[in-house]
């Protein structure tokens, strides 16, 4: 720097810098965006009525009723298609849908009493069925604008001259022009139910008071707007947990995955050296730690490291005194251990992928900086890194995720042990770690899901900025 004008790229602190004194622009920019599309929202309403307004009698009849448009445009078989929808859709409100919709929203008004015989409300059952036809709801609107589209398609095809699609043509073009619609249907029916449906029931337990109390008194839910998330951000025990545990979430996510990463990196470079003789022999051997299966290393090194295990055996032996690695008290020895440990699970796949990655880099550039007289480290810093971060920046991404939320590690070292100042968790456990004590062991189901939520946000933003300012998103002509 000279003047104040810095030659080159900033350092990273005037980077880090810039970027929080520019949040505030960002944040009113966003806000103004959304502003901009609020007030466009007239004039897309304006729209949209002078569309309604003007379109064919056939498009008319098919808002009106799906199938009818295709009916009056001589497309029967298509309209009859349109209309049993319809029907199937009206006849599961009548009988169902609509019940499921109106308990959705009460959860239930008659508890259940063992004693007396009565059964009562199954709240959840009315959650989930109440979602599922919130679902439906939703694919029936979908199947009605298609229905208006595609009567406003076949109007414009035969307004151009031609004559009225068929059935058979209207059934062939579904796996000729439009067969990724077709291929597709199926899978988005997969993910709905297997995927969708079970994450917004989480969302909408993350709302409510569902608890084990209420499963084993028969009691009904009730929904509490944002009280989970509530305790989560007070000041009381649960509060102080949760900033912990996120807070060493954070720097075990951070830590494992630079160990993880430049350890397979650096192990990778060194069996890349022409002097290391037997590569093969010295790849094997973390192949085969990988190659085992991650509990039983975790079981293994659990023993290793007991009271009684092997570790302080030795310790013992040499005129040592013998440690409580996993002990309560035992808080940075048993993370620097989860660390070591999460390390020889993780560092092969690393080392496998950069081996991959280093063979495909032009020795041309290491002869051309060794000519201009770079170092060693300048050639890792200025040609080795940038390139193998750009073409591992989303697997890298991944390992980071996958360290947030490693339920493994501390489950099989240190699990169900609780330490005074934390609420139904030890100062090892993470995110997903308390997630699991507090739903499947303690029945706090409700809290669980608020937990996991935030989770998600933390995990996705983290994601999504980190990809956006790597060079795999903001350089990619740079490396091709």
């Amino acid at each position: 720097m000279e003047d104040g004008i810095y030659h080159g790229k900033p350092p990273v602190g005037k980077r880090l810098g810039d970027w929080f004194k520019a949040l505030p622009g960002r944040f009113k920019g966003f806000f103004f965006g959304i502003g901009g599309k609020f007030k466009r929202i007239p004039e897309r309403t304006a729209a949209r009525l002078y569309y309604i307004k003007n379109a064919p009698r056939p498009v008319k009849a098919s808002m009106c009723l799906p199938g009818l448009g295709q009916i009056m445009q001589k497309q029967i078989v298509k309209g009859i298609l349109f209309l049993l929808v319809v029907a199937a859709y009206v006849t599961y409100m009548v009988l169902a849908g609509g019940e499921a919709m109106y308990d959705f929203f009460s959860l239930g008004v008659v508890p259940a009493n063992p004693w007396l015989g009565i059964k009562g409300d199954n709240s959840v059952i009315m959650m989930l069925l109440g979602t599922l036809a919130f679902i439906f709801t939703g694919f029936y609107i979908a199947v009605h604008m298609a229905n208006i589209r595609d009567a406003q398609r076949t109007f414009d095809y035969v307004a151009r001259g031609n004559s009225t699609p068929g059935f058979l043509q209207s059934f062939a073009s579904m796996f000729d022009k439009y067969f990724y619609v077709t291929a597709l249907v199926l899978p988005v029916i997969g993910v709905f139910v297997f995927n969708i449906l079970p994450i917004i029931f989480m969302i909408f337990l993350a709302f409510t008071d569902y608890s084990g109390q209420i499963v084993l008194s028969g009691s009904l839910v009730s929904w509490i707007g944002f009280a989970n998330f509530k305790q989560l951000f007070s000041t009381g025990l649960i509060g102080s947990t949760f900033v912990k545990i996120l807070g060493w979430n954070i720097l075990w996510a951070v830590m494992s995955t630079f160990l993880n990463y430049f350890g397979g990196l650096g192990i990778a470079l060194l069996l890349n050296k022409k002097i290391v003789k037997g590569k093969k022999v010295w790849r094997a051997f973390p192949v085969l730690a990988y190659a085992v299966p991650g509990f039983i290393t975790l079981l293994a090194f659990k023993f290793m490291f007991a009271n009684q295990g092997p570790i302080n055996y030795y310790i013992e032996k040499f005129g040592g005194t013998g440690k409580l690695f996993f002990g309560i008290d035992s808080k940075w020895s048993a993370r620097t251990i989860g660390w070591l440990v999460n390390a020889w699970l993780s560092v092969p796949s690393s080392m496998l992928l950069a081996t991959g990655i280093l063979a495909n880099l032009n020795p041309d550039l290491y002869e051309a900086a060794r000519i201009d007289g770079a170092s060693p480290w300048t050639q890792f810093v200025k040609i080795t890194l940038p390139f193998v971060i750009f073409a591992t920046t989303p697997v890298l991404i991944g390992q980071f995720m996958a360290n947030f939320n490693n339920f493994g590690v501390f489950y099989f070292l240190r699990g169900g042990l609780i330490v005074d100042g934390y609420f139904l968790a030890s100062d090892t456990d993470l995110l997903i770690n308390w997630l699991y004590s507090l739903s499947i062991d303690n029945k706090h189901y409700s809290l669980g899901a608020a937990i996991s939520i935030i989770i998600f946000i933390i995990s996705s933003v983290i994601s999504l900025f980190v990809y956006i300012k790597s060079p795999s998103y903001a350089k990619e002509d740079m490396y091709r």
